[in-house]
């Protein structure tokens, strides 16, 4: 059966486990300078509605360090951006290619093409869950801290996409998250009680960040949002991460950017560049953590 990674829930908590440690094997890899080809042959498609830095780059770059190829599609490049519909784009594009990474607006979008797709689908990043980071941010956090069940986690700023995929893998690695949202910027709700156990909602960005073991943030206007940011960037004010909110969490805390980062909007510049930060390395890690995803779905 085709194996697809929509969200973080397609996989078994032991699955994602697996994928973190072989992760962490193939970081080790990489770096020793040995060249291993388990993807030999596999094609990689990428049709991104959105733009796009450390996914796109990843996801090229994993894809040669395992011996395959890839090729990046931009809706002009696509009749889908004529209007093809997206169920005969996926039917045609399947039978040519190994496997196929989105990213685009509508998450119902990806779950259509899924639907239609003979190969895996990987979701790139939606406007309801952006899971690859997630992989990429556990693996860092494990390799920095070990493993991270009940740990706390403070998220702070937009209950947005990837917010969602943080309430993911909360439930899956079994940490505790606290969100600290304004009023009218809180997660899905429906998301919000299948996460009850194991999330928490607050106004209070002081609150959530105390005695918290990690510290993560995201830019309050993502793409497709431009239009909101005057109001977003008022109403998130109060939600900067500072050295203070530094201060409140534990002694040991991380601070966490899936990036890119707008210094003096949602966190000083002395706390993404300063010794808490460990936003390099969680860039890094998607490569890695993706490299681990691909050869999970496409080896098995």
């Amino acid at each position: 059966m085709t194996r697809h990674f929509l969200s973080l829930m397609d996989l078994s908590a032991d699955e994602f486990r697996q994928i973190l440690a072989r992760a962490a094997e193939l970081k080790t890899i990489h770096k020793s300078g040995q060249v291993i080809k388990p993807l030999d042959g596999k094609t990689l498609a990428m049709v991104f509605d959105k733009s796009s830095t450390r996914t796109r780059v990843s996801f090229e770059a994993g894809m040669a360090h395992l011996g395959g190829s890839s090729m990046f599609l931009s809706p002009r490049d696509l009749q889908i951006g004529r209007g093809e519909p997206i169920e005969d784009t996926a039917r045609v594009m399947s039978r040519m290619v190994d496997v196929i990474v989105m990213r685009t607006g509508e998450h119902s979008n990806v779950e259509t093409f899924a639907a239609n797709s003979q190969v895996p689908v990987i979701n790139a990043l939606t406007d309801m869950y952006h899971p690859c980071q997630l992989l990429a941010d556990m693996q860092t956090y494990i390799e920095h801290r070990g493993d991270i069940r009940g740990k706390t986690v403070a998220w702070i700023g937009d209950g947005n996409n990837v917010c969602h995929s943080w309430m993911n893998a909360a439930r899956q690695l079994e940490f505790n998250l606290v969100v600290a949202v304004p009023e009218g910027y809180e997660p899905d709700a429906q998301l919000l009680a299948l996460c009850a156990d194991h999330v928490s909602l607050t106004s209070d960005p002081a609150e959530a960040a105390k005695a918290a073991d990690i510290v993560v943030t995201d830019t309050w206007a993502s793409m497709g949002q431009e239009d909101e940011k005057a109001a977003r960037m008022k109403a998130f004010a109060p939600y900067i991460v500072t050295r203070d909110t530094m201060a409140a969490a534990k002694p040991d805390a991380i601070f966490m950017h899936c990036l890119p980062a707008y210094r003096g909007s949602e966190v000083e510049a002395e706390v993404i560049d300063g010794p808490q930060s460990v936003v390099w390395d969680e860039a890094e890690n998607r490569l890695h953590a993706q490299k681990a995803l691909l050869e999970f779905l496409l080896t098995r």
